[in-house]
C-alpha cells in the first residue's frame, strides 16, 4: 500500500472532526461566550496574563504541546504494526485530544486562569488537589529532565543545528519588542526570522567551521576531559548547564518578550516542516513496507500499552497543563478556545501521522523493518528512524538529505525547547502554589520557585545511569506514559464534573475519560505489579515504589470524585423531594 493513502485518510478524518465535531463541542457543550471577560483581560499584568491574538496564541500552544513526543510515541508504537498506531492517532485526536485540550482551556478560562491542579480542589476537594499536584510535579520534572537530555544529545550529534537554534533567541526577543512596544505585525518578522534560521541551517550543513562541535573542541571523541569525564560526557554537561541557565531566564521573562514570538516562529517552522514532508510524500509516493499488524510483537502486549505509548498525537495530559497553565492566561476571547485548543490537537495529529508514515515507508522491505523492530526495547530507536525517514521524504522537494537532516534536528530541538520553557514555567507555578498551601513563603516568589525548578531538573538529568552521564531522567521515564495519560484522564474527569454541574452534556468528556482511565490504570497495574515488582524478573525498586504510590493516588482521586458526585446527586434528590 502507498503511504499517500494513510495521509489522505488522516486529512479527511481531521477535517470532518474539526469542521463538525469541534463546532458541536464549542457551541452545544461548552457554549463559548464571546462576551465573557477572560483572565487575560481581568488579571492583565504584562508578564503571564497577556491578551494575545489567536493566531499568535495558537502558535505558542501548538509548539508547546508538540515537542518531540508526537514523533517519538508513534515511531515506537509501529512496533505492533502501523494499523493500531494509525487508528489511535486519528480517532484519539478527534474524540479525545480535541475535547481534552479545548476542555481544559475552557475550564481554566472560566476559573480565573487556574491550573487543573488547583481546579481539582474546587471540583473534588483539598485532598485530591494535593495528590493531583504531586502527580503533575513528578510528570513535569520528568519532562524537563528527558527533554533536556534529548536537546543536549541532538546538539552533540548534530552540531550543524546549534547555530540556527541559537540565532532564533535574539530574533524572537527583537520581534517581541517590535510587536508589543511598537504595535507592529508579528507575521512578516517571524517569517523573516524563519528564513534566517533555515538559511543558517543550509550554511552550517556545508561549512564545518560554523558547526559548534564541542566534542571536537575538547579533543575529539574518546579523549579524556576534565573531572575524569570523556569528551562526549563533558560536552553533554556543558550543554545541560547552558540550557538550564537559558531556561531560568526564558521561564521568568514576560511571555511577550520571548515565549510568544519564539513559539510563533516555531509554529511557522512546524507548518513549513509539515508542508515539506507531506509534499515530499506525494512526490516520492513511497510504499508502506511495515506490516499492518505484527504478530511477532508478543513480548509487550499492545493492549493496553499502545495507549500509553502514543500519548501526544492522540491525547496527552501534558496538553492540559499547557492549556490551563499558560494558554488560558493569554486567551483574548473565549470563542478562540476552539481554534487554539481543538485545532492545536489537530495539528499535532498531523505531525503524528507523518511520523508514522516516515517510519513505515523508510525500510526497503518488511523483513528489514522487522529486523530493526526486533523487540519492544529496540523500538526505542524509532526517533532516529523518523529523522532518516523524514530526510528521505524531504528529498522529494529537492532538499539535499544532509540539509534535511539538519533542518529536522532544528525542528525537534526548537519544539523540545518550547515544551521545556513552558514546563519550567508550569513547575514554577506548582512550586509556588505548594509553598502557599504549606505556608513556605521562601519558595512562593517567581525567582525562588524558578530556581528550585531549574536546580531540581538539573540534578535529575545529571544523575548517572545505564545511558551514562545525564541519564537520570530515564530512571523515571518508564512512568511517563502512564502518569501522562493518568493526568489526561483526571483532567477529563474534572471537565465532566464541571459540565455536569452546569447541566451540559457530559458524554463527550465522560466517554474518553472512562476509556483513558481504564487503559491507563490497567497498563500501570501491569507495569508496577508484574514488571517492576520485587518478585518480577526485571524488578526495579524505584519504579515500583513511585509507581505504586501514584497508582494508589490515582485510585484515591477517582474514588473521591465518585463520592463527591454521589453526594451532589443525593442533595439534588433531597431538594426535589
Amino acid at each position: 500500500m502507498n503511504g499517500i493513502y494513510l495521509a489522505l485518510i488522516g486529512f479527511v478524518v481531521f477535517f470532518f472532526g474539526y469542521r463538525f465535531y469541534s463546532k458541536y463541542i464549542a457551541e452545544k457543550v461548552y457554549k463559548l461566550d464571546p462576551n465573557f471577560k477572560t483572565p487575560a483581560h481581568e488579571y492583565k499584568d504584562g508578564v503571564d496574563f497577556v491578551p494575545t491574538n489567536k493566531f499568535v496564541l495558537w502558535g505558542h500552544h501548538f509548539t508547546s504541546v508538540a515537542g518531540a513526543a508526537p514523533i517519538v510515541g508513534p515511531a515506537i508504537a509501529v512496533y505492533w504494526g502501523w494499523l493500531p498506531a494509525f487508528l489511535w492517532v486519528i480517532l484519539g485526536t478527534v474524540f479525545a485530544a480535541g475535547v481534552h485540550d479545548s476542555g481544559t482551556l475552557f475550564l481554566s478560562v472560566r476559573n480565573k486562569g487556574q491550573s487543573v491542579g488547583t481546579l481539582a480542589h474546587k471540583l473534588i476537594g483539598q485532598r485530591a488537589k494535593i495528590l493531583f499536584l504531586f502527580i503533575i510535579l513528578i510528570l513535569v520534572l520528568m519532562v524537563n529532565a528527558v527533554f533536556a537530555w534529548v536537546i543536549a544529545n541532538l546538539f552533540i550529534n548534530n552540531p550543524a543545528s546549534i547555530l540556527p537554534v541559537f540565532i532564533q533567541i535574539p530574533l524572537a526577543i527583537w520581534i517581541g519588542y517590535h510587536v508589543y512596544k511598537r504595535s507592529g505585525s508579528m507575521l512578516l518578522p517571524s517569517l523573516a526570522a524563519l528564513a534566517v534560521m533555515y538559511g543558517t541551517a543550509i550554511l552550517t550543513s556545508y561549512v564545518p567551521a560554523l558547526q559548534i562541535d564541542v566534542v571536537s573542541y575538547l579533543g575529539g571523541e574518546g579523549a579524556t576531559s576534565a573531572f575524569g569525564l570523556d569528551t562526549t560526557s563533558m560536552a553533554f554537561l556543558i550543554w545541560i548547564l547552558i540550557l538550564m541557565v537559558y531556561l531560568y531566564f526564558a521561564s521568568t521573562l514576560p511571555v511577550w518578550k520571548l515565549l510568544q514570538p519564539r513559539d510563533f516562529i516555531n509554529s511557522h517552522q512546524l507548518i513549513l516542516g509539515l508542508v515539506i514532508l507531506y509534499l515530499g510524500l506525494f512526490l516520492t509516493t513511497p510504499e508502506v513496507t511495515a506490516p499492518m499488524t505484527n504478530p511477532a510483537a508478543n513480548d509487550t502486549p499492545w493492549f493496553p500499552i499502545l495507549f500509553i505509548t502514543v500519548a501526544c498525537g492522540a491525547i496527552s495530559g501534558f496538553h492540559g497543563l499547557i492549556s490551563s497553565g499558560t494558554s488560558s492566561k493569554q486567551l483574548s476571547n473565549e470563542k478562540d478556545v476552539r481554534f487554539v485548543g481543538y485545532l492545536g490537537s489537530i495539528g499535532e495529529g498531523l505531525l503524528a501521522v507523518i511520523a508514522i508514515i516516515a517510519v513505515v515507508t523508510f525500510f526497503n522491505s518488511e523483513s528489514e523493518f522487522l529486523g530493526f523492530y526486533s523487540d519492544f526495547s529496540a523500538a526505542g530507536g524509532g526517533l532516529n528512524v523518523f529523522v532518516d525517514g523524514a530526510a528521505v521524504l524531504a528529498t522529494g522537494v529537492g532538499i539535499p538529505e544532509s540539509v534535511a537532516a539538519t533542518i529536522v534536528a532544528v525542528i525537534i530541538v526548537s519544539f523540545a525547547a518550547t515544551s521545556l520553557d513552558s514546563a519550567v514555567r508550569l513547575m514554577r507555578y506548582i512550586i509556588a502554589e505548594l509553598g502557599m498551601e504549606y505556608n513556605v513563603k521562601s519558595i512562593t516568589s517567581k525567582h525562588s520557585a524558578t530556581t528550585l525548578a531549574v536546580v531540581a531538573s538539573t540534578i535529575l538529568v545529571l544523575l548517572p545511569g545505564d545511558r551514562g552521564l545525564g541519564s537520570g531522567g530515564y530512571l523515571l521515564w518508564p512512568l511517563f506514559g502512564t502518569m501522562n495519560q493518568l493526568l489526561a484522564g483526571i483532567s477529563l474527569l474534572l471537565l465532566s464534573i464541571y459540565l455536569g454541574r452546569k447541566g451540559r452534556n457530559i458524554l463527550p468528556a465522560l466517554i474518553p475519560m472512562g476509556f483513558i482511565m481504564v487503559m491507563t490504570l490497567y497498563a500501570m497495574y501491569l507495569q508496577v505489579f508484574t514488571q517492576w515488582a520485587p518478585w518480577a524478573a526485571q524488578s526495579d525498586w524505584l519504579l515500583f515504589i513511585l509507581g505504586a504510590v501514584v497508582f494508589v493516588f490515582a485510585i484515591w482521586i477517582v474514588l473521591t470524585a465518585i463520592s463527591v458526585l454521589r453526594k451532589e446527586k443525593d442533595n439534588k434528590l433531597k431538594n426535589v423531594s
